[in-house]
């Protein structure tokens, strides 16, 4: 199952539109999952209609439609990976011991992926309880970075795996 990961589109204030190349990464996944800052319910809409299936929270710049209609968790299994997504962790420093205590091993529903944004740099690490941290960046809001991005993964036999880093440069 090949995934797409995005965050912090910031539509319409970042970027008018999503770059082509966005859309057709959409049009080739199975699962989209979006990290939060949306910022407007078009997108959300949009990105609903053209993808195969999606998965996505709110963040902290989407206002309280986009809140009631998705959440400020969501959690997904693919193909017996479970998928947890959330908008913010908090800072770097910490990060791996936060996110393994909220969705570790050790909790209720433990995931095995956290996909998680708000920072807009990208970052890939494995907490010391084994859950994959991810976070896609942002394909319109580049912050301190030299291009946007998004995150491409597949998904088969329970594993993750082939997470790349794609630039989307404007």
């Amino acid at each position: 199952m090949r995934l797409l990961l995005l965050s912090d589109t910031h539509l319409p204030l970042r970027a008018k539109v999503l770059q082509p190349q966005v859309w057709e990464l959409v049009e080739q996944a199975d699962l989209v999952i979006h990290a939060g800052d949306w910022v407007d319910v078009a997108t959300l809409d949009e990105l609903s209609s053209r993808s195969r299936r999606l998965v996505g929270v709110a963040g902290n710049n989407d206002g309280p439609e986009l809140h009631a209609r998705l959440g400020e968790v969501a959690r997904v299994e693919v193909d017996g990976v479970r998928i947890a997504v959330i908008h913010e962790t908090g800072a770097a420093a910490g990060r791996e011991r936060r996110c393994d205590a909220q969705f570790g091993a050790s909790v209720d529903a433990p995931a095995d992926v956290l996909v998680f944004g708000h920072s807009h740099i990208p970052w890939d690490s494995t907490t010391p309880g084994g859950l994959r941290l991810l976070n896609p960046g942002s394909p319109t809001d580049r912050r301190r970075q030299p291009v946007g991005t998004v995150m491409t993964a597949e998904v088969s036999g329970g594993r993750l795996h082939s997470v790349e880093l794609v630039p989307t440069p404007r």
